[in-house]
């Protein structure tokens, strides 16, 4: 039997296996974010390989060198694996594939998604729908997702866009980098990714230079890396930066020099592109 026939069943198997808790919604139709907890998680096989995915998802560049060929992991921008609200968290993510994409002009399916966030988010390689890795990730986030409903929106979703953005100041911005974020990303952006793994299991990831993300990758973008600044950063203190002060940084952030994407003329074929796209 094919690998990938592999990862339909187990998905399958996973929602019936595991019971779900009863669904909360508030009056709006909107599912209450909620992580499963981790005594659902069966024995056996299926455990087994719900256990891969997080330690995939956790140590990428360490688990998967082949692969992913920056500095980061998976779990630098889908913070704690995936389980936090507002920071593009996988609690339902595999009810939302397939799903059409603008910038590949053609719907995808959830194991095309991860394969684009391989090639532009960690700057590497993907690997293929029928591998193994591919059928862990799937298992674990098919896991996160067990108490999710089918069609409905689940609260905290992506990186939602602040409402009013402003006119950066990348200047402001740079002198804000040095006074809020270098004390974890370092002066020079590079990160700090071995210091005191035990607290901090994810590292401080790089922002910019080889071993960070692309320009194709999504927190290349301003409108979503200043979302992402603003609810989670400084890591500590998330939410303590005005709406101006995400921006000012987030601009200073993506312009930074960072690695190149080959194919990224291909985007977008029909149009559309967002204006706050790299390239």
């Amino acid at each position: 039997m094919k690998s990938w026939v592999v990862v339909v069943m187990l998905s399958t198997a996973l929602i019936s296996m595991l019971p779900p808790e009863p669904s909360a919604a508030d009056d709006k139709g909107v599912y209450l974010f909620k992580v499963p907890d981790k005594s659902t998680i069966p024995n056996g096989p299926a455990g087994e390989m719900i256990g891969r995915g997080l330690m995939l998802v956790t140590h990428t560049p360490r688990e998967l060198p082949l692969y992913a060929l920056s500095s980061l992991r998976c779990s630098n921008c889908h913070l704690k694996a995936g389980t936090v609200a507002f920071a593009a968290p996988w609690v339902g993510v595999i009810h939302r594939y397939p799903r059409y994409s603008s910038r590949s002009d053609k719907n995808v399916t959830l194991a095309q998604r991860i394969q684009g966030c391989f090639r532009r988010s960690l700057n590497g390689k993907a690997p293929s729908i029928d591998s193994e890795p591919m059928q862990a990730i799937i298992a674990y986030m098919t896991w996160l997702s067990r108490d999710v409903p089918p069609d409905v929106k689940v609260e905290g979703r992506g990186f939602p866009a602040l409402a009013h953005p402003p006119t950066p100041n990348r200047q402001r911005g740079q002198e804000l980098f040095k006074d809020r974020c270098a004390v974890c990303h370092g002066k020079d952006g590079g990160g700090r990714l071995n210091e005191k793994p035990q607290r901090y299991p994810y590292g401080f990831p790089p922002l910019w230079g080889d071993g960070s993300f692309n320009i194709a990758a999504g927190m290349a973008r301003l409108h979503k890396a200043a979302a992402f600044i603003k609810r989670k950063m400084p890591f500590t203190a998330g939410g303590t930066l005005s709406d101006q002060e995400a921006y000012d940084i987030a601009d200073f952030v993506i312009h930074q020099p960072r690695p190149d994407y080959a194919g990224k003329e291909n985007d977008w074929p029909k149009g559309g592109k967002p204006d706050d796209a790299r390239y």
